[in-house]
């Protein structure tokens, strides 16, 4: 309906974005907030992500009976910059853009919807009155439904961030090279089959404990900074920014220091099929167990932390950002939404 054509709207001069955020559900509304901030941190983050990818899939690149499969010369942060800068140039640093913002932007609505109206729903009708059980609950829940339905995208986002010289130079290892977010698709189904888009589901589903812990401790934090918690307007407006940013960069800094091994087993049984030689047809990683096995014997415990400093600087930034975009975003779009119902009598 135009603006110009509805009485109500034109009589009280109602912006177009009052009158949409009228009639917008709360639900709907956090969800567009989330789909923001995943958007948000996708762009600012992705160079740090494909160096933190490559870091995780680079010990698959050596087969445990043939030491000389995959020359190690590209550890560590500065090694893999270089690789894929000399390749690729700073397009390099973007690859996988594209399936990042598919990935984050679904993953960041779904959970941020869910998780309120599970806080909601734990809090009012299952009478919680812990509302940091309350959080860890509603964590879990909305982990879990993100998840499950963006691991397809992350496969893929996965797969293209980890392609790099290494795959062109060594003959032993087959040339699989996508060009797109949709080649990868194309031909991940065409030969592996529709299985292969939920590789790492199991250990990816560990990552709500990520999520548990991350949440829960981030309300705790801007309540006691801001004085308020996720999605509510601060009472403390001059700290509300500064708040907002050191919560969500401490409990980032926490959780993923404390849950990033299962990232990194993760990572290895989702790339694992561009990585593997052509002597072994079988695949080398089988399961969250198997795998964890397999590199604490040929690579060593260090090896569960390998990119760990990489993805303590990717992530800090990507959860400062997430939470800033969302508690703006939100903050206005509710604005929008008051003063839309109130210029409409409704």
């Amino acid at each position: 309906m135009s603006c110009d054509r509805h009485p109500t709207l034109q009589n009280k001069k109602t912006t177009y974005a009052e009158y949409t955020a009228a009639y917008c559900s709360v639900d709907s509304i956090r969800t567009f907030a989330g789909a923001s901030s995943g958007i948000a941190s996708s762009i600012v983050t992705c160079p740090l992500d494909v160096v933190r990818t490559n870091l995780q899939a680079q010990g698959a690149f050596q087969h445990k009976s043939v030491s000389s499969c995959v020359p190690f010369t590209s550890r560590g942060f500065i090694g893999v910059v270089r690789e894929v800068w000399l390749e690729k140039g700073p397009k390099g640093m973007y690859q996988g853009l594209g399936p990042t913002i598919l990935a984050y932007f679904p993953r960041w609505a779904i959970f941020f919807g869910t998780y309120h109206r599970s806080n909601e729903v734990y809090r009012v009708h299952l009478d919680l009155k812990s509302h940091w059980v309350a959080s860890l609950m509603s964590s879990l829940t909305a982990g879990t439904l993100s998840i499950v339905a963006t691991n397809p995208i992350q496969v893929i986002k996965i797969r293209l961030m980890s392609q790099n010289s290494m795959s062109n130079r060594l003959s032993v290892l087959p040339k699989w090279q996508y060009n797109s977010a949709f080649d990868a698709a194309r031909q991940i189904y065409h030969n592996e089959g529709i299985s292969a888009f939920y590789s790492g589901l199991t250990p990816g589903l560990l990552g709500i404990l990520h999520l548990a812990i991350q949440f829960p401790l981030y309300e705790k934090l801007k309540m006691e900074l801001t004085g308020s918690g996720l999605g509510e307007q601060s009472r403390k407006s001059r700290n509300h920014i500064s708040g907002v940013l050191a919560a969500g960069a401490l409990s980032k800094m926490v959780s993923t220091s404390l849950t990033y091994p299962h990232e990194l087993i993760r990572t290895r049984l989702q790339t694992q099929q561009i990585l593997k030689c052509t002597v072994s047809k079988s695949r080398r990683y089988s399961g969250i167990i198997k795998t964890g096995h397999s590199i604490w014997v040929e690579e060593g415990w260090q090896a569960f932390y390998a990119g760990l400093g990489t993805s303590l600087i990717r992530a800090v930034p990507a959860s400062m950002t997430t939470m800033l975009v969302y508690e703006s975003m939100l903050s206005l779009l509710i604005g929008l939404k008051s003063e839309g119902e109130r210029k409409l009598g409704s």
